[in-house]
């Protein structure tokens, strides 16, 4: 009977054909480091998950984010254990990531044919640090507000952009409901949605070109 039922989802989704092109591809003999990719993609699974557990207590008003806050991690059963996962799996995607990059750079796995896999990775380090700039403002605390008033203030010294920036992240010349609705925007939604589009192009591209080799001590 489950053969029956898998061979009808086959035959119309073609399970097989992704199994063997995606899932169980030869790949070339490899360390520890080219594992990092794989560690990224599970703590951004991690992060997904339980961001979506906290904006359903969430509330981005500065007359009560910092409140719902406190709420999520002493009043929500196991609140304080997603928001404290969801905080430290930040900090390693992000070291992660640059140890993915690292690791792709020292190998020489940038070069042909992977360019492409190289600019949607640079890009996706850029949204995750994106990410945690406009996640940080989000508990609406001393701290948080501080450090994002000195962030949009480097934004502002851009050359020939940086007022337009400036303006454009707070929503206006001080830090106000409105920059904290925006910084919110972004991180559940406009962010989000730029890493989902580019992890895409960039799993594609993985199985289409596959990984690189260590390099020889020739080459």
């Amino acid at each position: 009977m489950a053969g029956k039922v898998f061979a009808w989802f086959d035959e119309r989704l073609g399970l097989e054909a992704f199994y063997s092109t995606v899932l169980d591809r030869k790949i070339p003999k490899v360390n520890w480091w080219f594992t990092l990719g794989s560690a990224s993609l599970f703590l951004c699974v991690i992060q997904a998950l339980t961001g979506v557990f906290l904006t359903m207590y969430y509330v981005p008003s500065p007359a009560v984010a910092y409140d719902s806050i406190q709420y999520i991690t002493k009043g929500v059963a196991f609140g304080w254990l997603v928001r404290g996962i969801h905080h430290w799996s930040a900090t390693l995607l992000v070291i992660t990531l640059f140890l993915h990059m690292l690791r792709t750079f020292f190998y020489g796995a940038y070069k042909f044919p992977r360019e492409m896999t190289w600019m949607t990775g640079v890009l996706l380090f850029l949204l995750t640090l994106g990410m945690g700039l406009t996640g940080y403002l989000l508990p609406w605390n001393q701290r948080s507000y501080w450090a994002t008033t000195v962030a949009t203030e480097i934004f502002g010294t851009v050359p020939f952009l940086g007022d337009f920036l400036f303006k454009v992240l707070r929503g206006g010349t001080d830090l106000s409901a409105l920059t904290l609705a925006r910084f919110f925007s972004a991180h559940i939604w406009i962010l989000p949605a730029g890493v989902v589009l580019l992890l895409g192009v960039h799993m594609v591209l993985i199985v289409k070109l596959g990984i690189s080799n260590i390099p020889g001590e020739d080459e």
